[in-house]
């Protein structure tokens, strides 16, 4: 016997349309392709702001004062430097590991070292500031992780150098030329919050249980890594190079769509119009990427694509053009995905705060579908 009936519970498969927090962090507007923060539209804070700035927006609330902005800065400065014990611990994870295991592991080592006072309920302004030293961490983690698996010496962080700017040189041993600076700062601002998506929503459930932050950023780096999340412009850039050229794009996408294969980097659950973010970033990646044959394969990629089924609200989105500003500053593919969370962890910090302030732990309910009134059979009667 299947027990069927729910009751008076209304049931939505993956949460599609429930709305769960209230925020005024990020807006989007998916059927007419507008994404703002907290009142400002994206291509502005694109055109205008830096990462630091948009960090301190999105967790404040406000624009910064230069006093301000100054002051959050020197914070990230100094948290983002990596302690001989942090080092030592970087040097001992597996090299063939993925770069998110290495994060999120290097997240909970974090956590060890800086815990929250025993026994006592941690203040939001102890939350928050352990917030800001996940964001300045990250970047210092995943460069150090790559030097170390690449058998090269971790590099110092460097005080004189922005939060874009010190993870490439960190990245790579080498200062990084304005116009890198500018790719992946831009990019990291693109990416910073994006509403209510699988990881923000990972991090709402472990602080409303008033666990610490450490843990909060480890559920999002977790929900992350998994491939319908994160990772999509790795298979983006794979796909387009598996195409080879721009004359085989048609022939390539007709022919997938006929077997009904996913094309990387288009839809999304959000969008039924342009991503704002795909159109900023399409715009660098044609200026930009030296790799023009794959830049020309994309384009005709997206050309086809929108001829079939732009009707039924199917655009490029984010991932599509985003591996391109990454190939072009020579940032190794599997590390596509912890740049994303390099980026959203300033969301993750933001909406983790917003939501402790009126913190309610969430209890969603499961529907039971199942079998009812079975009987237990001893193990020694059992076929």
């Amino acid at each position: 016997m299947i027990r069927e009936k729910a009751g008076d519970f209304k049931f939505s498969r993956g949460l599609e349309g429930v709305s769960a927090a209230i925020s005024s962090i990020t807006q989007i507007n998916g059927e007419e392709g507008v994404l703002i923060y907290r009142g400002i539209p994206i291509e502005v804070m694109a055109e205008k702001s830096s990462y630091e700035e948009t960090s301190y927006f999105l967790i404040y609330g406000e624009l910064p004062t230069k006093k301000e902005l100054g002051g959050f800065t020197e914070e990230l400065k100094e948290y983002r430097k990596l302690n001989s014990k942090e080092k030592d611990y970087i040097t001992k994870l597996p090299k063939e590991g993925h770069p998110m295991d290495a994060l999120k592991t290097c997240v909970s080592y974090l956590g060890m070292e800086d815990p929250p006072p025993p026994g006592e309920k941690q203040t939001i302004e102890g939350f928050l500031k352990n917030g800001k030293k996940i964001i300045a961490k990250i970047p210092s983690f995943v460069a150090a992780f790559n030097r170390v698996r690449n058998d090269k010496e971790i590099v110092p962080a460097d005080d004189s150098l922005s939060h874009a700017g010190n993870f490439l040189w960190m990245l790579r041993g080498e200062k990084p030329s304005e116009e890198a600076e500018k790719i992946l700062d831009l990019a990291i601002v693109l990416h910073a919050d994006h509403g209510m998506n699988a990881s923000t929503f990972s991090c709402y459930v472990t602080s409303s249980t008033l666990s610490d932050m450490y843990s909060t950023i480890v559920s999002g780096i977790g929900t992350l890594r998994g491939p319908l999340h994160g990772g999509a412009n790795e298979r983006v850039v794979a796909m387009l190079e598996e195409i080879g050229s721009p004359d085989k794009a048609e022939g390539y996408i007709l022919n997938a769509l006929k077997e009904h294969k996913k094309i990387m980097g288009f839809g999304h659950r959000v969008y039924k119009a342009y991503d704002p973010r795909a159109k900023i970033l399409k715009d660098y990646a044609k200026k930009l990427s030296e790799e023009r044959n794959l830049i020309a394969t994309a384009i005709e990629v997206e050309e086809v694509m929108l001829g079939k089924l732009s009707d039924k609200g199917i655009y490029p989105n984010v991932d599509f053009y985003s591996g391109f500003a990454y190939k072009s500053i020579g940032i190794p593919t599997d590390f596509y995905t912890p740049i994303f969370a390099i980026s959203r962890v300033a969301g993750w910090v933001a909406h983790a705060v917003e939501y402790r302030k009126r913190n309610r732990i969430f209890r969603p309910r499961a529907i039971y579908h199942g079998p009812i009134n079975i009987q237990y059979t001893p193990i020694e009667e059992r076929e």
